[in-house]
Formats: structure tokens, sequence, C-alpha cells
């Protein structure tokens, strides 16, 4: 009895123990799950009340940062700029201006240019990063891509550079003729090549003025607020009676098929201006005894049909790097050429925006030495109709760069041609 008794008192001296221990194990367990650890000092809780959402709604690229440098937030621009990798903050100037921060409190900003991740470019990526003390232990960075501003401030002096210069050259030349013309006031033969000189120069003063005005209204007008249908054949035509003359002086044949029962959605006014630069600059950079045909078809595409109309040179041609940039404000392929034949530089640049205003683009193929075609695709007038009254513009469509869309060519010229493929035919030799 005494051995079971003793056995008995054991083994309830062990549960109890047993127990015991349990039960400080389990208090020990929980006040470590109660304890901050270093993983939950970068969670969203640290964050002082409605900064979470504050930094949801801002513009710029937003970072936190806390005593370690460690990132507790960032917003998702933060890592498509490429500045937080792996939890940290991975541009060293921003990361040593935090650091100064949390030091003395201080708020600072600084401009910086960085490297673009994986585009292959070397181009740089222009920020304004600002850093303030966010409490007592983080800090705040906010990153503000300025690229496109800066891109933009760029095209603006480039813009006023080249209307300074091209004003000044028509200018200059009328001030030495008047000043040539009064000095030979007694040759009558001297003054009438002088004021035909004059003539010259003023003709092409007044055609800058008017295209920096057409310019203008092209990218600030809406072109479907006085929308209407405009068959293709009426602006066919009417692109082809503004080049007649200078046609005829290079004895130039000028060919239009495919156009009937086609129109588009848009300003007339706007369209004719945009397909009568193209054809204009077809003649102007055509040899003489040459053809420049026009045709239009019509493609179906996602978002409706669209209407073609391709403009087909066999001039100079041009290169693939002035194919990038034919397009821009000003540019020339060949400038001698431009200001023999009184050209502006800003008639493609009139053909893009209008283009892409009436929910098209333009595009171009070109080969030097074989010449070129350039291509206005714009929106059908039914369907770009039905989309402009549910408050459309065009369906969106992208503008393509100068180069990036190729389109080729068409012997017939025809609505039932086969896509722009083959190659123009030999120059016609004109009796």
């Amino acid at each position: 009895m005494d051995v079971n008794a003793a056995v008995a008192a054991a083994a309830a001296i062990a549960g109890v123990l047993t127990g015991v221990i349990a039960m400080l194990a389990f208090r020990w367990s929980e006040r470590d799950l109660k304890r901050p650890t270093r993983t939950s000092l970068h969670t969203d809780p640290v964050l002082p009340p409605g900064v979470d959402t504050v930094l949801s709604v801002l513009r710029s690229s937003a970072v936190v940062l806390d005593e370690a440098d460690a990132v507790v937030k960032a917003s998702s621009a933060a890592y498509a700029l490429g500045l937080v990798r792996g939890g940290k903050l991975a541009v060293e100037p921003m990361l040593h201006m935090a650091r100064d921060t949390r030091r003395d409190g201080e708020i600072r900003q600084v401009e910086l240019d960085l490297p673009r991740r994986g585009t292959g470019r070397g181009e740089a990526l222009a920020v304004s990063a600002r850093v303030a003390p966010l409490g007592s232990r983080l800090v705040l960075l906010l990153v503000e891509d300025l690229t496109e501003a800066r891109r933009i401030e760029a095209v603006r002096r480039d813009f006023v550079a080249n209307v300074s210069h091209e004003l000044k050259t028509p200018v200059g030349a009328l001030s030495l003729l008047s000043e040539a013309v009064m000095d030979a006031s007694d040759d009558p033969e001297a003054v009438q090549r002088f004021a035909g000189r004059m003539q010259i120069e003023a003709t092409r003063l007044t055609n800058l003025v008017q295209e920096l005005i057409d310019l203008s209204r092209v990218q600030n007008d809406d072109p479907l607020e006085d929308a209407e249908p405009v068959t293709v054949d009426e602006l066919v035509a009417e692109a082809v009676d503004r080049c007649r003359h200078a046609a005829s002086t290079k004895q130039i044949t000028m060919a239009a098929t495919g156009a009937a029962d086609l129109s588009v959605w848009g300003n007339r006014g706007q369209l004719a201006a945009a397909l009568g630069n193209l054809v204009e600059n077809a003649v102007n950079y055509s040899p003489a005894r040459t053809r420049v045909g026009i045709a239009a078809r019509r493609v179906t595409a996602p978002g409706g049909d669209m209407i073609e109309i391709a403009v087909t040179d066999q001039g100079i041609g041009i290169s693939d790097k002035d194919k990038e940039r034919i397009f821009e404000r000003f540019y020339r392929v060949d400038p001698a050429r431009s200001r023999a034949t009184g050209g502006t530089g800003l008639g493609l640049a009139i053909v893009k925006h209008v283009a892409a205003s009436h929910g098209g683009e333009v595009t171009v193929w070109s080969s030097e030495g074989q010449g070129s075609t350039f291509t206005l695709r714009l929106p059908e007038a039914g369907a770009a109709r039905d989309r402009s009254h549910h408050g459309s513009t065009g369906g969106g469509a992208h503008h393509r760069s100068a180069g990036g869309g190729e389109s080729g060519r068409s012997r017939s010229m025809s609505p039932d041609a086969p896509p722009y493929e083959e190659t123009l035919p030999a120059p016609e030799v004109l009796p």
C-alpha cells in the first residue's frame, strides 16, 4: 500500500509539474507573438494614421524608409522607375539625402538624371527628389518624373529658335534687296530684277506665317466640332488643282484613282490642307517628266473601316535616318531643295497633327532613289460619325512615328487592288 501510494503521489506531482510547464510555455509563446519583430517593423501599421491613403493618391513616386534604410512603403510608380530594388532604395544620392534628413530633420530637394532600366538607350530619366521627415523614425521620399516636361521644353526652345531663323532669313533678304533697289535706282533692269527677288522672299515670308497659323490652329482646335462628311474625290481634286501649275511646269503627270464613293468624317479645311501638303511635297521633290499617283481605298480595321489615301512619287526618296524625323517642325531632308521650292518645313508636321486629331495616322514608305509613298489613314465617315456621337474622336487610334509603319505601293491604284506591294512603274516620258 505504501508503495502504491508513493507511486500515485509521484504521478500526481509529475502531472502538476507538466501542467505548470505547459502553461508557462504557452504564456511565453503568447508574449513572443506580441513582441515587435524586425519584420513587423516594416509593415504598413508602422505608418502614421492616414499616411498610407495620402501616398496612394499622390502623382509622385513615394518611398517611406525606416531608421535602418529599409523600405516600409513604396508606390508602384517607384518600382516602375527603378527606385526600389530588393526592399532597398537603389539610388545612392537619394539614400544619402534620406540619411541626412533623418539626422537633422531638414527637408531636402535635388534634381537628378538617372539611367533608364532595360531600354538599352543612352537617354537619362530626369527626376526631382524631395525628402522630408515622417514622424520620429521614418523618412518620406517623393520623386517626380520630369523627363516629359524637359522634352517639351526642349521642343519649345527648338521651335522658337527655328521660327526665329526662318523669319530672319526672308526678312534679312528683303532688307538687303531694298537697299540694292535704292542703289540701283538709275538702272531699270536691275531694279526689276531685285523687285522680282523681293516678291519671292515676300511670298516665302507670307507662306511661313500662314503655315505657322495653320499649325497652331490644328493643334488647338477640335476638328470634330465642325465635322462633316467629306468625299475623298473632292479632297483629291482640290489637292491636284493646288499643284497643277507646278506639276505642269515640270511636266509631271498626276494620276488619281480609286477615290469614288469614299468619304471621311472631319474638318474639310484641315483634311484638304493635309492632303494638299502631301501632293505638293510629291511634286516638289520629284524630277521632271515623272509621275505622282494618288490612290484611295477602304480597309477593314478593328474599330471600324478606315480610308487610306496614298500619295506616291518617283522622287529622290528618304533615308532611314531621315524618316524618323521628317514629321518634325522645320526638319528638311534636303534644305537646299526645300528653299529652292519655297518650302517652310512645316507641311508634314501639319499633316501629322491633322491625322492624329481626326483619329488617324500618317505613315511613310521610302527608298533612296526610288521615291516615296505617304499614306494618310482616316476613319470612314459612317464609323467616325457614330463614334463621335458617342463622345469619341476616332476610336483612340494611336499615332505611329514616321518610320514606325510602312505602306507599300500599288501599280493599278484602284480600290480592288491588293495591298501596296508592287513597285511603281518606270517613269512616264511625255512627248
